[in-house]
């Protein structure tokens, strides 16, 4: 089996791009579908195995096979996000077999997050097999890479380091809102959206025990639960225009494939506010807030991307831990590459296999077709049956005893062992 991903992240490609490549769980299911369909019709690929992995830092796609098809991925990546092959392709990174399998083993351990040692990303790819698994696309080859690579980084966040000092981009807006406001016990936080960026992101203001709280989500009851829960308010998504000038700080993280704040309702809060300052943080991808707010006066917008710098803050002391968890990944990628010799029909003793199979399958033919010519001729049974087991006999034996007579004693001798231990070897009844 091949074995490739490629995909587009926050080193190589920037954030408008990524949006266009923005995948929700409920999408995985069709896409994945989508994407098998485009492989299965484009080549040897009928029975291709797929996985997405899609965050607001990157967008990756897992593929197993008889034959390797980076290119037709890479084309249908393409023409799902409505771009040339030729630009994606300026942006993206592909690996195969070994490469493949380090790489995921890196993400999942979080050595290629921007958040380095950040332990979400391990979720994230766990709710990505998932939904691989219930659409019918993981196989045995994608299955053992990721719980594989589960366990790999289970092992570099028990021994090591890597995640000490670790800034995450909830605790980043917090740092960055804490600069903009002298005191956020003071100031009104309003949280649009309701998921797990949200609630972690809710979770590190809450600790600063601001004047209010309210979240804003398309489903109400679910924002109603996690209103609750930091005890706020919640609100609907139809009220954000009329509202929006309440809030001192708004941080917005859903999966509209739309801006849900713009810019002209944002330039009407500020005239309500009187243009006092409004601090913004858009965790989306795609975008959840027009990026033309930037441009306003008063208003302090962050991107994913704007908060990479900080979070950065305190890699120098994690550095050590990355080669021990380099080492780890190592050894890792090592065995599943030796799984996948195992299991490969172009590698390793499998070709061996099927030529002892068809070397012993044509000396039976033989020997069966002698068998039959002689019953034919109405020979003895019992003769013609001894006739064929020594004939299939001296046919199995024949190289092994001609090696035994070959080359000098210390070569006999060594082929003595290995004659032994492969004809010699005791035999249950059970196996008789």
């Amino acid at each position: 089996m091949a074995v490739w991903a490629l995909g587009i992240n926050h080193t190589t490609a920037p954030l408008d791009l990524r949006g266009r490549f923005a995948f929700a769980l409920d999408q995985i299911a069709p896409t994945l579908h989508s994407l098998r369909q485009t492989l299965a019709g484009s080549g040897p690929h009928p029975q291709v195995e797929t996985a997405l992995l899609s965050t607001c830092n990157r967008t990756e796609i897992y593929c197993a096979a008889e034959q390797p098809a980076l290119e037709h991925t890479l084309d249908w990546l393409a023409h799902s996000g409505g771009v040339r092959p030729e630009l994606l392709r300026t942006h993206i990174y592909a690996y195969e077999d070994a490469l493949a399998a380090r790489h995921a083993f890196r993400v999942a351990s979080g050595l290629d997050s921007m958040v380095l040692g950040e332990a979400q990303i391990l979720g994230q790819l766990k709710d990505a097999v998932r939904a691989a698994e219930s659409a019918g696309a993981l196989g045995s080859t994608l299955n053992q890479l990721f719980q594989r690579s589960f366990a790999v980084a289970k092992e570099v966040r028990s021994s090591t380091e890597i995640g000490a000092h670790s800034i995450s981009m909830a605790a980043a807006a917090v740092r960055l809102a804490g600069q903009l406001f002298e005191d956020l016990a003071k100031i009104r936080v309003l949280f649009v959206g309701a998921g797990e960026m949200i609630t972690l992101a809710a979770t590190h203001f809450a600790a600063k025990n601001p004047r209010a709280i309210a979240i804003a989500n398309r489903t109400l009851e679910r924002g109603e639960q996690l209103a609750t829960r930091f005890g706020g308010e919640a609100l609907r998504l139809a009220d954000l225009p009329e509202r929006l000038h309440e809030f001192d700080a708004i941080v917005s993280c859903t999966a509209s494939s739309l801006p849900i704040i713009g810019l002209g309702a944002v330039e009407r809060a500020l005239k309500k506010r009187r243009h006092r300052p409004m601090f913004m943080v858009d965790l989306a991808v795609p975008r959840d807030i027009e990026p033309e707010v930037k441009q306003l006066g008063d208003v302090y917008l962050y991107t994913v991307d704007d908060l990479a710098s900080v979070v950065q803050t305190g890699q120098a002391q994690r550095q050590a831990a990355v080669a021990q968890a380099e080492a780890i990944i190592d050894a890792g990628v090592q065995s599943f590459q030796r799984w996948l010799e195992q299991r490969n029909p172009t590698r390793g003793v499998v070709p061996l296999i099927q030529q002892l199979n068809t070397q012993a399958d044509e000396w039976r033919a033989v020997e069966l077709a002698r068998a039959k010519k002689r019953l034919a001729k109405g020979e003895d049974l019992d003769a013609v049956l001894e006739g064929l087991a020594r004939g299939l006999t001296q046919k199995m034996l024949h190289g092994a005893l001609a090696e035994l007579h070959a080359g000098d004693a210390a070569t006999r001798a060594q082929t003595a062992q290995t004659v032994a231990r492969l004809f010699l070897r005791s035999q249950s009844k059970s196996s008789l």
